[in-house]
């Protein structure tokens, strides 16, 4: 069952920007995607929030993100956060192993 996780992370000013491009440049996004387990990490901007970015963060199962909480990145991780000062909202997902129902099928083009 895999395990979808939107982390809201925002800051003063373009400090949520620059934690993303950090992340990015110095390889940590690389390397988390890298991990067994690990779905997608991707980050994204809200558009009515210019100090928000929104990271979608989806693993395997829950042994996998255990794992990469234990992980060596984890430190890594909280340091940037913590040189932008950024706070977090946090939600959770789990996939519906059935797929998407019949009668909302209709409302999704391919």
């Amino acid at each position: 069952m895999a395990i979808t996780i939107n982390i809201y992370y925002t800051g003063e000013k373009d400090n949520a920007r620059k934690f993303a491009e950090e992340m990015i440049a110095s390889g940590i996004v690389s390397d988390i995607r890298n991990e067994d387990g690990n779905l997608k990490y991707d980050y994204f901007f809200p558009m009515n929030d210019e100090e928000t970015i929104l990271l979608i963060d989806s693993w395997k199962d829950q042994n996998a993100l255990d794992k990469h909480h234990a992980s060596p990145m984890m430190d890594k991780i909280i340091k940037l956060r913590e040189k932008y000062n950024l706070s977090m909202k946090v939600e959770r997902y789990v996939s519906d192993e059935g797929g998407i129902p019949k009668q909302d099928e209709k409302f999704i083009k391919r």
